[in-house]
């Protein structure tokens, strides 16, 4: 599946900081130990529903570590899939009574136009589950001949006999690495985010679904010995990253929901295929947006657009400079008022462009590689800007500052 169309990311002189970012588990700052090449993995969106400002923090703030390692020298090798066929697209349609490919269909060209619109990078390999189910079935296959899965009486299977296929976590010993959680934390949440801890014929409430047998009425796709169906959510990840990345790639990204069940079982799956682990080397994720006084999510319909927005005629640029005011591990809640600053403030900085020149051009341009390589601190990049913007009017453009608010910032008039 093709992408959106990326900006035009102009080099700066100089070489960039080395990237570090926060651990949780260990509560330190790890630089990124990458080679010539970087290989970043990011979840995509379930097409269901229009880009809300939570989903548009996660792609910004991604967009801004692979402009990170662009600016310290690196190639970047970036991976993000879109899960075009999930149980929260077929309800969504059946709703409201489209077919499900028309709708995801929609909703992923809207989003290429929001993610163009605020000037994100497009990843190297955009990739569809239902372009790629011969890879996710080889996946499964590959699990079952290893013996590490096991089937599940479904009695509301569409052809008789058809069992579904879950992973047998027992037999992962590194089960739990990647989010560093308990059992308890992992069944508090499980439930809520695609997991099914009373079903009847598991062997632990937490092993992941893998395959679902087709039922009447949804899609499936043909799969030999695994008979007719389609993938369990986190088998997506696991392929698609396993396919364009290989196993210890570099950083995983997404938003803070998905650290558990989805971080960690795509990649206990991915070591269980391939008993070379780590998945991933790095984690980093997102934190949560509100919005009147709840986490922002199509489920609960508390969704501030990134559509609606640029229909209303707000600059996409101050659309990004909200989401760029907020450190990317700090929840927040979204205000009209954070948007009128952001506004102002463009409006400052595009004036401040055109006067005050690039006689401090390299103070401030090393303070803000130094602030985005230290665990992407936009904000306090932003605040540099803030300052050099009300500095004395020179009569003459800043073509370094304009630049490298561009290259690390991704903003530009």
């Amino acid at each position: 599946m093709a992408p959106w169309t990326s900006p035009n990311l102009p080099g700066l002189q100089g070489k960039g900081r080395q990237l570090a970012l926060w651990q949780q588990q260990t509560a330190e700052m790890v630089p990124l130990e990458v080679g010539e090449t970087a290989r970043m993995y990011v979840c995509g969106i379930t097409p269901y529903d229009a880009t809300h400002l939570g989903h548009a923090a996660t792609y910004v703030t991604f967009d801004l570590a692979a402009r990170v390692l662009w600016d310290a020298g690196h190639e970047v090798r970036y991976v993000q899939n879109v899960t075009d066929v999930d149980d929260p697209l077929l309800e969504r349609a059946t709703r409201d009574g489209v077919d499900w490919r028309d709708l995801a269909t929609s909703e992923i060209e809207l989003f290429h136009s929001d993610m163009a619109a605020l000037r994100v990078l497009a990843p190297d390999h955009y990739v569809s589950v239902v372009e790629t189910m011969d890879r996710h079935v080889a996946t499964i296959q590959g699990l079952v001949a290893k013996g590490v899965t096991y089937l599940v009486p479904t009695p509301d299977a569409a052809e008789d006999g058809a069992q579904d296929i879950y992973l047998d976590l027992s037999t992962q010993q590194t089960f739990g690495a990647a989010s560093g959680w308990d059992r308890a934390q992992m069944l508090e949440v499980f439930a809520d985010r695609g997991g099914d801890p009373e079903r009847a014929g598991k062997r632990d409430e937490l092993d992941p679904l893998l395959w679902r047998v087709e039922r009447e009425g949804e899609p499936a796709w043909d799969a030999g010995e695994l008979r007719r169906g389609r993938p369990g959510w986190h088998v997506e990840c696991t392929t698609i990253a396993l396919d364009h990345l290989g196993m210890g790639f570099d950083l995983q990204g997404g938003g803070t929901d998905l650290i558990f069940p989805h971080h960690e079982m795509s990649a206990v799956q991915a070591v269980a295929l391939t008993d070379d682990p780590p998945f991933a080397r790095t984690y980093a994720h997102q934190a949560m947006v509100a919005y009147d006084g709840e986490k922002m999510s199509k489920s609960k319909g508390n969704l501030v657009r990134v559509s609606d927005l640029r229909r209303a005629g707000v600059d996409p640029m101050a659309i990004r400079l909200v989401l760029l005011d907020h450190h990317y591990r700090t929840p927040w809640e979204y205000t009209d008022d954070m948007l009128d600053t952001a506004v102002k403030r463009w409006d400052r900085w595009t004036r401040a462009l055109a006067c005050r020149g690039d006689d401090n051009a390299a103070t401030l341009i090393d303070g803000m590689r130094t602030a985005m390589a230290g665990d992407l601190d936009s904000a306090g990049a932003v605040r540099l800007i803030d300052d050099w913007a009300a500095g004395p009017d020179v009569g003459a453009p800043s073509p370094l500052v304009t630049d490298a608010i561009d290259a690390l910032l991704g903003l530009r008039a």
